[in-house]
């Protein structure tokens, strides 16, 4: 299957359902990386997935992309454009439309895969459209409450089911941050898993096997 171009430039792995609604997992990679690095998962995902791998619009020198920048300031530190953060949520809602709409998906059946700052905007997408949304799994992030739509917390949740984790010394988003997750899901109904792991800023084998045994009971 060659992919159809669409609004962002990514990668897909066909699913294994030939007829029918197809289940779909988006995946969001994290700054400064690309559409390839999380697609190195796609193998292992169930198979009936269709797994598409997207691209964020920003670039950054000499290949990488953001779906935002993250600016280091000497007097302020670092702080995040959360307005392109909002106009890259809003990028990926329509990207997600228009994708399902090329390969017929089952829009009841969408799961999002974020890291970083993929993560960041995986749980912006589904607290902000939790209609559109079925899974997230949310790899070393945190919520940013600055990027939800106005009014999300006034919408239905229930049918939302988040997996996040964190590694215990992640040296680019502190642990607290991430360790306020749970509080914020439960405050909105929102069936979920919160683990942590002994590792850095990134995925350990222990935790991919663990989001996937999750990922196979909720697709």
């Amino acid at each position: 299957m060659s992919p159809t171009p669409l609004s962002l430039e990514y990668l897909l792995r066909p699913s294994s359902i030939k007829s029918g609604k197809i289940p779909t997992c988006f995946m969001f990679h994290g700054y400064g990386s690309n559409e390839e690095d999380l697609f190195s998962f796609a193998p292992e995902l169930p198979e009936e997935l269709l797994v598409i791998s997207v691209r964020a619009p920003y670039n950054l020198e000499p290949f990488g992309h953001a779906w935002y920048a993250i600016n280091f300031d000497a007097e302020y530190g670092k702080w995040s454009d959360d307005e392109q953060a909002k106009v890259s949520r809003d990028k990926i809602v329509s990207f997600i439309d228009e994708a399902c709409n090329a390969y017929n998906l089952d829009k009841e059946n969408i799961t999002l895969l974020g890291f970083s700052q993929g993560t960041i905007l995986s749980y912006s997408v589904a607290l902000s459209f939790p209609e559109k949304i079925k899974n997230v799994v949310a790899l070393s992030g945190y919520i940013n409450e600055g990027i939800l739509l106005d009014g999300y917390e006034t919408k239905n949740h229930s049918s939302l089911n988040i997996y996040a984790s964190h590694g215990q010394v992640d040296q680019v988003i502190p642990l607290e941050w991430a360790q306020k997750t749970p509080d914020f899901l439960k405050a909105l109904n929102i069936n979920h898993k919160y683990e942590e792991f002994p590792i850095g800023h990134g995925v350990s084998q222990q935790n991919f096997y663990s989001f996937k045994e999750w990922l196979i009971k909720h697709i």
